[in-house]
């Protein structure tokens, strides 16, 4: 029997990439790869905790260094993406980053740097033993992953990562309370996953993609697929995640009871993560659908608010009224995409890079300040005035930034907030705004007058109680950026302003995802 083997050529060509892939392409999944394999380092030496801090901080440095590489990089020469496996999208799995990305994932390395560093003294050896740095540089992969991600389904995967490593960072101690807030923060976390794997599923039912640039395409193309109940629920479980009005009662229930690096992280972060996704799917994604919801949204944003300023009010814990704060700062973030304008989105995503940098300093001054007076009743805590004038003075420029009061970066986007909201005739919102920054300024100054200002009882001033170098480092730095945009903020709006630029006419993301025009 004779036979002859016949070759074929193929022509990979139409389903891989096949020619190497530029250096640039690289800064895009750098941050994840980092944070993956240093934790993983971590880990190794788990037993030898002095370490940690010395693996670790080096690291985030580093991290730092490479998002500001990759949002030049972006900003200079447009979107990046990097696909894995050099499959062609939408088969192989997108890493894109663009302004708005790369913003965030920027704004998320320092805060995980401030955090590296404050740890050093607010972490005790068991809580190192016990993988805090490890924790850490798994919740900067899942909050980089988040923000880098160009597949919807990996934006799922990515926000299991964060959990994950929340829960761990959130138990660290193992306390009653912490045991408690952490039950009634995974409980509700699990809802808004479910919900959101939910809608994935949906989603890829109607356009058999989930490439975020393929679906985006697609829906332009096509305005009659049926994509409300989609977006319906995409903004429940973003709206979930990022503790907004009507289920938002968690977070003040859970964010006063880990340690204080960890509740800055928190408050910083993860919050910021369920409005990032809500800008790119309801902005970028399903732009049809944001106009329908955008009352919602607005209702939503209103009562946020509202609430959420009546509850800081009502605080004796300064951890529980900062957590309150946090809240307001999303129903704020809620107006701007609700308002849906151009400018009422650049005072969204503006006002989400101020808060994932002062929330994180407003709860390192919560912490340092319950650990100078002995406690975190504001009622039972008086004088730190006096014995602690430099530190008092910079937790009120925080407390009058975190009111939206000038000369400070929340000052901006509360006015571009109120101005967008005006011109497009929401004037309810701008009311919900404005009422919203009286309220934090009155439980923020009720705060300072009653810890700080009240003179102490005679006798009862206790202890000196010094704070250290590596307690002031990240909170001088942190409050030297809040200072530093709210004098010359125009670096930073025309940045932003690129940003939401880039998300509501995205063809340059496409086409860095699908650089012939798409299949």
């Amino acid at each position: 029997m004779a036979s002859s083997s016949s070759t074929h050529a193929v022509d990979i060509a139409q389903a891989m990439i096949t020619a190497p892939s530029p250096l640039g392409e690289w800064l895009v999944i750098l941050p994840v790869a980092l944070c993956i394999i240093v934790g993983a380092v971590l880990m190794l030496v788990r037993k030898h905790t002095f370490w940690h801090p010395v693996i670790a901080i080096p690291a985030l440095v580093l991290l730092v260094v490479i998002d500001a590489m990759l949002l030049y990089a972006v900003c200079t020469t447009g979107p990046i993406t990097m696909v894995a496996g050099r499959w062609l999208p939408p088969f192989g799995i997108a890493f894109s980053a663009d302004i708005m990305s790369a913003l965030f994932a920027l704004a998320a390395s320092i805060v995980g740097l401030a955090g590296a560093i404050f740890a050093v003294d607010d972490v005790n050896r068991s809580g190192r033993r016990y993988g805090f740095y490890p924790f850490l540089m798994l919740l900067l992969a899942g909050v980089s992953g988040a923000v880098l991600t160009g597949d919807i389904f990996n934006l799922y995967v990515w926000f299991e990562v964060l959990l994950i490593s929340s829960f761990g960072l959130l138990i660290l101690g193992s306390t009653h309370e912490q045991l408690d807030g952490a039950m009634k923060y995974a409980v509700l976390n699990l809802i808004g996953t479910t919900l959101f794997l939910i809608a994935v599923a949906y989603l890829y039912a109607v356009f058999g993609t989930l490439n975020m640039a393929d679906v985006a395409m697609r829906a332009r193309d096509d305005a009659t697929l049926p994509t409300a109940t989609i977006a319906a629920l995409f903004v429940l479980a973003f709206g979930m995640k990022a503790a907004a009005f009507p289920v938002n009662f968690w977070l003040p229930a859970s964010y006063h009871t880990p340690r204080t690096v960890v509740s800055a992280l928190f408050g910083g972060l993860l919050t910021k993560v369920g409005i990032y996704a809500l800008l790119r799917v309801m902005v970028m994604i399903l732009p049809g659908d944001l106009a329908n919801l955008g009352m919602l949204i607005g209702i939503s944003a209103f009562l946020t608010i509202l609430l959420a300023g009546m509850g800081a009010i009502a605080q004796h814990d300064m951890r529980r009224a900062v957590g309150y704060i946090v809240i307001v700062g999303i129903g704020n973030m809620l107006a701007g995409v609700a308002i849906g304008s151009v400018e009422g989105l650049e005072g969204a995503v503006f006002y989400a890079l101020h808060s994932i940098i002062l929330m994180t300093a407003l709860y390192f001054v919560t912490g340092l300040a319950g650990k100078l007076a002995g406690g975190f009743s504001i009622g039972a805590i008086a004088g730190l005035y006096r014995r602690a004038p430099a530190f008092s003075g910079l937790s009120l420029a925080l407390f009058f930034a975190a009111a939206g009061l000038p000369p400070f970066s929340g000052f901006w986007p509360k006015a571009i907030l109120v101005k967008s909201a005006l011109a497009d005739g929401s004037w309810w919102l701008a009311a919900a705004i404005l009422i919203g920054g009286f309220f934090s300024t009155f439980a923020l100054g009720r705060v300072f007058l009653l810890a700080y200002w009240r003179p102490a009882p005679l006798g009862g001033g206790g202890p000196v109680i010094r704070l250290s170098t590596l307690e002031w480092l990240p909170l001088i730095g942190l409050s030297a950026l809040v200072i530093i945009f709210g004098l010359y903020p125009e670096p930073l709006l025309a940045v932003v302003s690129r940003a939401v630029e880039g998300i509501l006419s995205p063809e340059g993301y496409f086409m860095s995802v699908f650089p012939g025009g798409g299949l």
